[in-house]
């Protein structure tokens, strides 16, 4: 199964966020065995990158990219992404975003805790 991961699932289990870590380990958990195969769009990097950095320093930032770069596959954010992305009309862009990602790189289903967010478009 290829599951595109958000990225505040991604920081639950780097920064062991409660009470959301223990799910999110489970999930790399089965990644790591290589029951699933997951993927992050490009700019989840750089989202994380900055929270952890603002969290817990440059070092540690660069320790968890280093970490996700070697567990899950990287999605281009390509111009065909961007435009899925806009034409999708989401409220949150960065949803958006991911979404286009995971339909370009045809993943089976989006792991997220934003329950609202991938499925509702913006009002008009």
């Amino acid at each position: 199964m290829r599951v595109l991961i958000d990225t505040n699932v991604v920081l639950d289990f780097l920064q062991e966020r409660e009470p959301f870590v223990e799910d999110a380990a489970g999930l790399f958990e089965r990644l790591d065995t290589g029951e699933i195969e997951g993927f992050i769009a490009a700019t989840t990097g750089t989202n994380i990158y900055y929270s952890v950095r603002r969290a817990a320093g440059r070092v540690m930032a660069q320790d968890a990219i280093a970490q996700v770069l070697s567990d899950l596959n990287i999605c281009a954010v390509s111009l065909e992404v961007l435009e899925q992305a806009i034409a999708l009309n989401f409220e949150d862009f960065e949803d958006a975003v991911q979404y286009a990602c995971a339909i370009v790189h045809s993943v089976d289903a989006i792991v997220t805790r934003d329950v609202f967010g991938f499925v509702t478009p913006a009002s008009p």
